[in-house]
């Protein structure tokens, strides 16, 4: 990481100003002027720790990510022009960059299609939603790809650099991303197929993908190539195995040892019995709950197996602060939960959603010791989908309902 490290700290208070500039709404072409040369050599570490000092500097998430697509584009001639040494086949970012370039066929064919429709050679709407349709259906797997970066690789990263925070920043794109996906399903299945809208949404998905690769693929993963050592490459790429891969994309996994095995011995003193460490796993694993445990540093301790499984988990969160565990729209309801917590105001929080037609419970658990100290948080997820469907009595056994 030499080049990047023996930049001046110059250079970034220039980018900083820079940036600082542009959210306070101040001239651009002035700002570019007075700061060009740092501009036009500025490096994928540099622009990381420009955005993370806007955040740092008290910005918030919405302010900087509003202006992060002008600040990177600033940057975009000396960031095109950084070459790396990408990695190949057998690596994990080898795999993330094929699904890249597979999405990218995709949104080709949207152009496309979209391309000869509002130039008004073909006013045909259900012939282009029925065109659309599909795609926008083959780019509900690309989440696949958001959620390997959310819950594998950026822990790396936040435990190997530093300046991670603006992670959350491309986080919320991933959300606007999927949030963009559900309206344009509900567009092109309305009857009355609204064109200044499909315009408009089309728009939002195309703002997020392709700067998000050009981002990802430019200035994260040479950050990260470099920063992460090798073995925990090796681990990320045995995690993403339960994560699962999209667009064909399949890597040969080789059969490395798990660094994070329980090597624990003889017995757990559980104080109503004693279990042995399998049988502890064994039990917890096939609960019907999907179970998280956050301590009192709000650093996630555990969770359960994928049998009963909800919501996407990795081995890679162990350690990591709750808050990053969670997008920034979403992370002040964190906060607020662990706060009242802690305070003792309260105790237990419930939430229920709807999910894939299913309907999902979500609560959340203050732990405390004999002394009624804050030792933890725990987060019970359930498909209570059955379970509410429920009526009267059942008092006999019958294996055939």
């Amino acid at each position: 990481m030499s080049e990047f490290i023996n930049n001046s700290t110059w250079r970034i208070e220039a980018l900083s100003d820079f940036s600082r500039g542009l959210i306070r709404g101040e001239n651009g072409k002035m700002l570019v002027e007075k700061h060009r040369e740092a501009i036009e050599s500025v490096n994928p570490m540099e622009a990381m720790q420009v955005l993370d000092q806007m955040l740092l500097e008290g910005f918030s998430t919405e302010t900087v990510k509003a202006y992060v697509g002008k600040i990177i584009n600033s940057f975009f001639k000396s960031l095109s022009a950084y070459k790396w040494d990408s990695p190949g086949e057998g690596h994990f970012l080898y795999y993330l960059m094929l699904e890249n370039r597979e999405v990218e066929k995709v949104m080709a064919e949207i152009k496309s299609i979209t391309k000869v429709f509002f130039k008004g050679e073909n006013e045909n709407i259900p012939q282009l939603a029925k065109q659309l349709r599909p795609l926008v259906d083959k780019l509900k797997e690309y989440e696949l790809h958001y959620i390997k970066k959310e819950i594998i690789l950026f822990p790396y990263i936040e435990m190997a650099f530093p300046q991670y925070h603006c992670l959350q920043l491309m986080w919320s794109f991933h959300d606007d991303f999927r949030r963009s996906l559900k309206s344009l399903e509900l567009l092109l299945h309305n009857e009355q197929l609204d064109k200044v809208q499909l315009t408009k949404e089309l728009g939002y998905l195309f703002f997020v993908v392709l700067p998000i690769i050009f981002r990802e693929e430019q200035i994260v993963f040479p950050v990260a190539i470099r920063a992460i050592p090798e073995k925990d490459w090796i681990e990320m790429l045995k995690q993403s195995n339960e994560t699962g891969w999209c667009y064909g994309v399949n890597p040969n996994i080789n059969d490395t040892p798990d660094i994070m095995d329980n090597t624990i011995l003889g017995q757990i003193n559980l104080d109503t019995g004693f279990l042995k460490p399998e049988q502890l796993i064994l039990l917890l694993n096939n609960l019907p709950v999907d179970i998280t445990f956050v301590d009192e540093h709000d650093e996630v301790c555990y969770f359960s197996g994928g049998k009963h499984r909800i919501f996407p988990r990795s081995k890679a969160i162990i350690g990591r602060k709750v808050q990053n565990c969670h997008p920034p729209e979403s992370v002040h309801i964190v906060n607020e939960i662990i706060a009242a917590f802690r305070t003792g105001k309260k105790d237990h929080a419930d939430f229920w959603i709807q999910m894939k037609g299913r309907f999902i419970q979500i609560r959340y658990f203050a732990l405390r010791n004999e002394l009624g100290e804050y030792k933890g948080t725990i987060e019970l997820s359930q498909d209570a989908t059955e379970i509410r469907q429920l009526q009267g009595e059942r008092r006999l056994l019958d294996w055939n309902i």
